[in-house]
């Protein structure tokens, strides 16, 4: 499988990225590259296709360690693979056609790739996958500078969903997002995204030595888990006053003014930017610079960052590519799109971690409008929104999110019998009480897919001492009407700053979801 282009930042001078490969990873490429590929693509993926997925997201998951990262490489992916960018505001009645390949951003964290059948029909139906693509975190606040304390420079910052839980103490953490940099000739306004991947920032705990507090179950998020950025002696060297000191980032009243002077030094010159003041907004995240590694005495491990749920949307994008290639390898230059009669869709959404109730996240208009506007420009003339809930009608979705992996350390709190394990397939997520859209009907139509793609499905359902989690799945099936299942790879975990899964893990949802999109026509038949 091709690399991800390795987007990390580079030395001057150096072609040599800041993060030298570790010896796994070299030994993990050099297996790759022997991986002999089996060209068949239109049947299920072999083992040694499924395998050719590990190095590639190992890549994907160490390379892109903020949403908007992870969005912008997936995007220039499809780009490659010859998917057309479209834009909400402009008209896509003169745009889309059969046999087209789509994508669509918003917000810069949030993207939907599409395909539409040669013998596509308006009304027909659409087989979808949905997901997030964002990860627990923590961001800068608006107002980053801090008071610096006992000669240390700190950085104000504020979890995201559960991050700054225990498993952020004493972790190596880099700092990215995208900047909003004025343009002084054009005066418009121009999205850059930047990582200073190598560690920055550091929440320190305190040594046992000192009793009591250093065993507080619920420290305080907003003094006692502030990272420190670096050192400064000005109070012990001059009388002078540090906060009455001029800075050189920009005057009073502007953007830069707020942040910590050496993070705007850093930021700037990671970018090439000259005039601090031309920096006129960020959203910036503080993340785990760890990379991504395969891990266990025989490699069978996948130990990394953000797993949740940058996998399944890996997974889903992947296969919607692998789905419209024939007769080539997996991996080589796109195809035509086959001559089937659905739309073939991936949503990777933002803010799901939050509740998805921003205009980029599940809840919002952004898949149901992209799948209506669709429609409204094939049906052309004869557009009705009866067409529109008929392919509601006619579709089904996927929604697909990571589940719980058995922890041999507490089986106690696991159902028997609905436990997944690693390396063995994706997980059907089952709930009484609604939370997933897992029922008798899409869970045996799911089973079919599995079967004609030689997938095995295991099962998840929490105890009733437990309580669960939710998914995009309700939201999205509910707004639509459509049939759909919650099913997701399982993973170690869960929420923690650093995750495990499988290392066939990757590849196994590939497979599975590039089966649901080819196999979905003939499946369908069999339910109506």
């Amino acid at each position: 499988m091709a690399k991800y282009k390795d987007s990390r930042p580079v030395r001057p001078g150096s072609s040599v990225p800041h993060r030298p490969q570790s010896l796994i990873e070299k030994r993990s490429q050099q297996e790759h590259a022997e991986v002999k590929k089996d060209t068949n693509t239109n049947g299920p993926l072999s083992r040694s296709q499924v395998e050719s997925y590990t190095a590639p997201f190992l890549d994907f998951i160490s390379d892109n360690p903020t949403v908007f990262h992870a969005v912008d490489t997936l995007s220039k992916r499809l780009k490659a693979h010859g998917f057309t960018k479209l834009s909400a505001r402009d008209s896509w009645v003169d745009k889309i056609r059969k046999g087209g390949k789509y994508r669509i951003e918003r917000n810069g964290s949030s993207i939907i790739a599409f395909t539409v059948g040669n013998d596509y029909k308006p009304g027909n139906g659409a087989a979808v996958i949905a997901s997030h693509i964002d990860a627990l975190t923590t961001k800068l606040k608006p107002v980053s500078k801090k008071p610096t304390k006992a000669g240390y420079i700190q950085l104000g910052i504020a979890p995201y969903a559960g991050a700054l839980n225990k498993t952020w103490w004493d972790r190596d953490l880099g700092i990215g997002g995208r900047v909003l940099v004025k343009d002084a000739s054009t005066g418009k306004i121009e999205t850059k995204l930047v990582k200073l991947g190598w560690p920055i920032a550091r929440i320190p705990t305190l040594a046992p030595h000192f009793g009591a507090p250093a065993y507080d179950p619920n420290p305080n998020l907003e003094t006692q888990m502030v990272p420190i950025v670096g050192l400064d002696k000005s109070d012990l060297s001059s009388s002078e006053d540090a906060t009455t000191k001029p800075t050189v980032q920009g005057s009073v009243g502007t953007f830069t003014a707020t942040q910590p002077e050496r993070l705007v030094r850093a930021i700037a010159g990671e970018l090439s930017i000259q005039d601090y003041s031309s920096i006129i907004n960020w959203e910036l995240e503080v993340f785990d610079t760890q990379p991504a590694q395969l891990g266990g005495l025989d490699k069978d491990f996948i130990f990394a960052p953000r797993i949740d749920d940058k996998l399944c949307s890996f997974a889903a994008i992947e296969a919607l590519i692998a789905s419209i290639e024939s007769n080539e390898t997996i991996h080589d230059n796109p195809s035509p799109v086959d001559n089937d009669s659905i739309i073939k869709i991936v949503g990777c959404f933002d803010d799901e971690e939050i509740g998805s109730l921003l205009r980029q996240g599940a809840r919002s208009d952004f898949l149901p409008s992209t799948i209506e506007r669709t429609v409204a420009a094939l049906a052309g003339d004869h557009h009705t929104a009866d067409l529109v809930s008929q392919t509601f009608a006619n579709g089904f979705m996927i929604s697909a999110d990571v589940s719980h992996a058995v922890n041999p350390n507490y089986l106690n709190v696991y159902l028997e019998d609905h436990a997944p394990r690693l390396n063995v397939g994706i997980a059907v997520q089952a709930d009484p009480n609604g939370h997933t859209t897992t029922d008798s009907i899409s869970t045996a139509f799911l089973q079919r897919v599995a079967d004609k793609c030689d997938s095995t499905l295991q099962l998840f359902q929490i105890r009733n001492d437990s309580r669960s989690g939710g998914t995009v799945g309700p939201m999205l099936s509910s707004a639509m009407g459509m049939r759909a299942i919650d099913a997701g790879l399982p993973q170690l975990s869960m929420h923690s700053i650093r995750a495990t899964v499988g290392n066939l893990d990757p590849g196994l949802g590939v497979k599975l979801f590039k089966g649901f999109f080819d196999h979905f026509e003939e499946v369908d038949a069999e339910f109506r």
